[in-house]
Protein backbone atom coordinates (compact mmCIF):
# COMPACT_ATOMS: atom_id res chain seq x y z
CA UNK A 1 0.00 0.00 0.00
CA UNK A 2 1.18 3.51 -0.82
CA UNK A 3 0.59 5.69 2.24
CA UNK A 4 -0.60 9.09 1.02
CA UNK A 5 -1.11 12.43 2.77
CA UNK A 6 -3.44 15.02 1.19
CA UNK A 7 -2.57 18.71 1.72
CA UNK A 8 -5.02 21.40 0.57
CA UNK A 9 -6.63 24.38 2.31
CA UNK A 10 -10.08 23.51 0.95
CA UNK A 11 -11.92 20.74 2.80
CA UNK A 12 -14.06 20.01 -0.27
CA UNK A 13 -10.96 19.40 -2.40
CA UNK A 14 -9.42 17.16 0.25
CA UNK A 15 -12.63 15.17 0.48
CA UNK A 16 -12.80 14.72 -3.27
CA UNK A 17 -9.20 13.59 -3.50
CA UNK A 18 -9.66 11.18 -0.60
CA UNK A 19 -12.74 9.63 -2.23
CA UNK A 20 -10.90 9.16 -5.53
CA UNK A 21 -7.82 7.63 -3.97
CA UNK A 22 -9.52 5.39 -1.44
CA UNK A 23 -11.22 3.64 -4.36
CA UNK A 24 -7.78 2.33 -5.37
CA UNK A 25 -6.65 -0.96 -3.88
CA UNK A 26 -2.99 0.03 -3.59
CA UNK A 27 -3.37 3.55 -2.10
CA UNK A 28 -4.06 4.29 1.57
CA UNK A 29 -4.90 7.88 2.59
CA UNK A 30 -3.29 8.15 6.03
CA UNK A 31 -4.14 11.78 6.76
CA UNK A 32 -5.00 15.30 5.65
CA UNK A 33 -3.58 18.78 6.27
CA UNK A 34 -5.09 22.20 5.64
CA UNK A 35 -1.86 24.21 5.31
CA UNK A 36 1.89 23.89 5.09
CA UNK A 37 2.52 23.78 8.83
CA UNK A 38 0.05 20.95 9.27
CA UNK A 39 1.63 19.20 6.29
CA UNK A 40 5.02 19.09 8.01
CA UNK A 41 3.46 17.96 11.31
CA UNK A 42 1.38 15.24 9.65
CA UNK A 43 4.38 14.06 7.63
CA UNK A 44 6.36 13.49 10.81
CA UNK A 45 3.39 11.85 12.51
CA UNK A 46 2.01 9.69 9.68
CA UNK A 47 5.22 9.04 7.73
CA UNK A 48 3.49 8.90 4.33
CA UNK A 49 5.16 7.57 1.22
CA UNK A 50 3.67 10.31 -0.97
CA UNK A 51 2.38 13.80 -0.13
CA UNK A 52 -0.13 15.48 -2.45
CA UNK A 53 0.78 19.14 -1.94
CA UNK A 54 -1.23 22.22 -2.87
CA UNK A 55 0.72 25.40 -3.66
CA UNK A 56 -1.34 28.34 -2.39
CA UNK A 57 -2.22 27.87 1.28
CA UNK A 58 -2.37 30.05 4.42
CA UNK A 59 0.44 30.32 6.98
CA UNK A 60 2.99 28.28 5.01
CA UNK A 61 2.60 27.72 1.26
CA UNK A 62 3.22 24.45 -0.55
CA UNK A 63 6.67 25.39 -1.80
CA UNK A 64 8.04 26.15 1.66
CA UNK A 65 6.19 23.13 3.06
CA UNK A 66 7.88 20.96 0.43
CA UNK A 67 11.29 22.28 1.50
CA UNK A 68 10.53 21.45 5.14
CA UNK A 69 9.07 18.05 4.35
CA UNK A 70 12.12 17.15 2.27
CA UNK A 71 14.34 18.07 5.23
CA UNK A 72 12.72 15.43 7.48
CA UNK A 73 14.77 12.29 8.28
CA UNK A 74 12.87 10.00 5.86
CA UNK A 75 11.31 12.37 3.34
CA UNK A 76 8.35 11.19 1.27
CA UNK A 77 7.82 11.84 -2.42
CA UNK A 78 6.02 15.15 -2.92
CA UNK A 79 3.54 15.40 -5.79
CA UNK A 80 2.41 18.98 -6.27
CA UNK A 81 -1.22 19.50 -7.27
CA UNK A 82 -2.39 22.97 -8.21
CA UNK A 83 -4.65 24.99 -10.49
CA UNK A 84 -1.73 27.30 -11.22
CA UNK A 85 0.76 26.41 -13.97
CA UNK A 86 2.68 29.67 -13.58
CA UNK A 87 6.37 29.23 -14.36
CA UNK A 88 7.75 30.49 -11.05
CA UNK A 89 5.58 28.09 -9.05
CA UNK A 90 6.71 25.15 -11.15
CA UNK A 91 10.35 26.12 -10.98
CA UNK A 92 10.40 26.77 -7.22
CA UNK A 93 8.48 23.58 -6.47
CA UNK A 94 11.03 21.60 -8.46
CA UNK A 95 13.93 23.30 -6.71
CA UNK A 96 12.30 22.57 -3.36
CA UNK A 97 12.46 18.86 -4.11
CA UNK A 98 9.04 17.99 -5.52
CA UNK A 99 9.06 14.70 -7.42
CA UNK A 100 6.16 15.63 -9.66
CA UNK A 101 3.76 18.34 -10.69
CA UNK A 102 0.17 17.88 -11.92
CA UNK A 103 -2.78 20.19 -12.39
CA UNK A 104 -5.88 19.66 -10.25
CA UNK A 105 -8.05 18.90 -13.27
CA UNK A 106 -6.05 15.72 -13.83
CA UNK A 107 -8.40 12.71 -14.27
CA UNK A 108 -8.63 10.36 -11.23
CA UNK A 109 -6.88 7.49 -13.02
CA UNK A 110 -4.00 9.78 -14.02
CA UNK A 111 -3.69 11.02 -10.43
CA UNK A 112 -3.41 7.48 -9.10
CA UNK A 113 -0.87 6.65 -11.79
CA UNK A 114 1.04 9.79 -10.80
CA UNK A 115 1.28 8.62 -7.21
CA UNK A 116 2.55 5.24 -8.38
CA UNK A 117 5.06 6.90 -10.71
CA UNK A 118 6.70 9.12 -8.08
CA UNK A 119 6.61 6.25 -5.58
CA UNK A 120 8.67 4.24 -8.06
CA UNK A 121 11.31 6.98 -8.10
CA UNK A 122 10.41 8.48 -11.45
CA UNK A 123 9.83 12.18 -12.14
CA UNK A 124 6.37 13.35 -13.16
CA UNK A 125 5.65 16.60 -14.97
CA UNK A 126 2.53 17.50 -16.90
CA UNK A 127 3.51 17.96 -20.58
CA UNK A 128 2.33 21.59 -20.73
CA UNK A 129 4.31 22.44 -17.60
CA UNK A 130 7.44 20.72 -18.92
CA UNK A 131 7.23 22.64 -22.19
CA UNK A 132 6.87 26.03 -20.46
CA UNK A 133 9.65 25.22 -18.03
CA UNK A 134 12.08 24.29 -20.79
CA UNK A 135 11.15 27.42 -22.72
CA UNK A 136 12.06 29.39 -19.61
CA UNK A 137 15.49 27.73 -19.49
CA UNK A 138 16.07 28.46 -23.20
CA UNK A 139 16.11 32.16 -22.38
CA UNK A 140 18.85 31.69 -19.78
CA UNK A 141 22.54 31.76 -20.73
CA UNK A 142 24.36 28.48 -20.19
CA UNK A 143 26.54 28.58 -17.10
CA UNK A 144 29.42 26.78 -18.78
CA UNK A 145 31.99 27.98 -16.25
CA UNK A 146 30.27 25.94 -13.55
CA UNK A 147 29.71 22.92 -15.75
CA UNK A 148 32.98 21.05 -15.25
CA UNK A 149 33.15 21.33 -11.47
CA UNK A 150 29.49 20.46 -11.00
CA UNK A 151 29.62 17.16 -12.88
CA UNK A 152 33.31 16.30 -12.53
CA UNK A 153 32.64 13.28 -10.28
CA UNK A 154 30.26 11.64 -12.76
CA UNK A 155 31.50 8.86 -15.04
CA UNK A 156 30.95 8.96 -18.79
CA UNK A 157 28.07 6.50 -18.48
CA UNK A 158 26.49 8.57 -15.70
CA UNK A 159 26.73 11.70 -17.83
CA UNK A 160 25.00 9.88 -20.67
CA UNK A 161 22.20 8.76 -18.36
CA UNK A 162 21.84 12.24 -16.86
CA UNK A 163 21.23 13.64 -20.35
CA UNK A 164 18.35 11.23 -20.83
CA UNK A 165 16.98 11.97 -17.36
CA UNK A 166 17.00 15.67 -18.27
CA UNK A 167 14.94 14.86 -21.37
CA UNK A 168 12.31 13.24 -19.16
CA UNK A 169 12.94 9.61 -20.02
CA UNK A 170 12.00 6.92 -17.50
CA UNK A 171 14.43 4.23 -16.33
CA UNK A 172 12.88 1.69 -18.69
CA UNK A 173 13.15 4.08 -21.65
CA UNK A 174 16.79 4.86 -20.86
CA UNK A 175 17.52 1.15 -20.50
CA UNK A 176 16.05 0.42 -23.93
CA UNK A 177 17.97 3.31 -25.51
CA UNK A 178 21.35 2.36 -24.02
CA UNK A 179 20.83 -1.42 -24.14
CA UNK A 180 21.11 -1.76 -20.37
CA UNK A 181 18.92 -3.46 -17.80
CA UNK A 182 16.43 -1.28 -15.96
CA UNK A 183 18.08 -2.24 -12.66
CA UNK A 184 21.45 -1.01 -13.95
CA UNK A 185 19.95 2.33 -14.99
CA UNK A 186 18.27 2.68 -11.59
CA UNK A 187 21.62 2.07 -9.88
CA UNK A 188 23.31 4.70 -12.05
CA UNK A 189 20.55 7.25 -11.33
CA UNK A 190 20.89 6.61 -7.59
CA UNK A 191 24.64 7.20 -7.80
CA UNK A 192 24.17 10.36 -9.87
CA UNK A 193 21.81 11.83 -7.29
CA UNK A 194 24.16 10.91 -4.44
CA UNK A 195 27.21 12.44 -6.14
CA UNK A 196 25.33 15.66 -6.92
CA UNK A 197 23.72 15.84 -3.47
CA UNK A 198 20.20 15.85 -4.90
CA UNK A 199 16.95 14.48 -3.46
CA UNK A 200 15.40 13.28 -6.69
CA UNK A 201 15.25 13.21 -10.48
CA UNK A 202 13.38 16.50 -10.80
CA UNK A 203 16.19 18.36 -9.04
CA UNK A 204 18.63 16.66 -11.43
CA UNK A 205 16.60 17.99 -14.38
CA UNK A 206 16.68 21.52 -12.91
CA UNK A 207 20.45 21.36 -12.32
CA UNK A 208 21.13 20.00 -15.81
CA UNK A 209 19.33 22.91 -17.46
CA UNK A 210 20.57 25.56 -15.02
CA UNK A 211 24.19 24.72 -15.74
CA UNK A 212 23.71 24.41 -19.47
CA UNK A 213 24.59 20.70 -19.36
CA UNK A 214 21.24 19.96 -21.03
CA UNK A 215 19.40 22.05 -23.57
CA UNK A 216 16.12 21.57 -25.42
CA UNK A 217 16.63 19.39 -28.46
CA UNK A 218 20.18 18.55 -27.40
Amino acid sequence: MIKTLIVDDQALVRGGLRAMLEAKDDIDVVGEAADGLEAVEQTRLRQPDVVLMDIRMPRVDGIEATRRVMATPRPPRVLVLTTFDVDEYVYEAMRAGAAGFLLKDTPPARLADGIRTVMAGEALLAPAITRRLIEQFVRRPAATSALHSTFSELTTRELDILRYVARGLSNSEIAATLFLSEATVKTHVTRILAKLGLRGRVQAVVLAYETGFANPGG
